[in-house]
């Protein structure tokens, strides 16, 4: 074929691809499919439920109370400045579920898209993208839960007296990117590697909760340091574990995060996402071969 006529291609699609590859102009083309797939993700998960997104809202209290009974009054876990059990844990889960939903939705993209990867063209990192938009619509749901909460507790209630949201929470919109982007880069690797050994599928559910309990949800950063000094390092450098610290920081004016741990948890949240794309590049390859 003569230049010119190659020239007149609107587009090219080719296995050939830089190893980072995130053709933004691309995905801007593909936009009203990647919003047709987020619309997709938030009415077919509770099609044909009773309760339908009311489960959005069941989750997070239930498991509350749970951590509540267990946690703070069974184990005597404090919570720090004062702040009541329950809106304690109800904030590390709100935290917490975003970047689980993130995590788990993305870590099977190939496996449960495979029909549609090996039929029609178009850029697949839009898939895990969908995913994690349309979690936001989760996440904006149990913060209004948690909110209504936080009123009841500091304005009908003398046990929230110390509790007040702090200035840094004009920040909360990048602490969310990071849980979006460091749950979707792991999702990716993990994605990328379910191709070949499917193990990883059983994995990912148990592996996701034994990183709840290292991750500060149900406890505060210092409480686990306190008793477990020699293991201390298994949560400080935890990113998530930061995340839902700054996250109950911000809302409830407990526990504590430096700067220097929030630009530690961005570089490795960036260096996941890259890391995680490159792999995801280089599977979307050959990945219908394997899978």
């Amino acid at each position: 074929m003569s230049p010119t006529k190659e020239n007149q291609w609107l587009y090219t699609i080719s296995s050939k691809k830089k190893l980072i590859d995130l053709n933004f102009n691309e995905i801007w083309r593909y936009r009203d499919l990647l919003f047709l797939f987020v619309k997709r993700d938030i009415v077919t998960v509770y099609k044909q439920t009773i309760l339908g997104p009311l489960w959005y809202i069941i989750q997070p209290l239930f498991t509350s109370v749970i951590f509540t009974l267990i946690f703070n009054n069974l184990a005597n876990i404090p919570t720090g400045n004062g702040v009541p059990a329950f809106l304690f844990n109800l904030a590390g889960i709100t935290s917490w579920n975003y970047f689980k939903e993130c995590l788990t939705g993305t870590s099977n993209t190939f496996t449960s898209n495979q029909n549609i990867f090996g039929k029609v063209y178009f850029p697949r990192v839009i898939m895990p993208m969908s995913l994690v938009v349309s979690n936001l619509l989760k996440l904006g749901i149990q913060l209004l839960v948690f909110i209504a909460f936080y009123i009841y507790y500091v304005f009908f209630t003398l046990e929230a007296s110390q509790v007040s949201p702090q200035k840094a929470i004009v920040f909360l919109p990048f602490l969310i990117v990071l849980m979006g982007i460091l749950g979707l880069g792991l999702g990716m690797i993990i994605s990328s590697m379910t191709t070949k050994y499917r193990d990883l599928t059983f994995l990912v559910t148990f592996g996701v909760q034994l990183l709840m309990y290292g991750s500060a949800v149900m406890y505060p950063i210092s409480y686990f340091k306190e008793k477990l000094p020699e293991y201390a390092w298994l949560v400080e450098y935890n990113p998530i574990a930061v995340i839902v610290e700054a996250f109950r920081n911000m809302m409830l004016n407990t526990g504590s995060v430096q700067i220097s741990d929030m630009i530690y948890v961005t570089v490795i949240s960036v260096i996941v996402f890259i890391l995680g794309l490159i792999v995801f590049n280089r599977t979307e390859k050959s990945f219908i071969d394997t899978v």
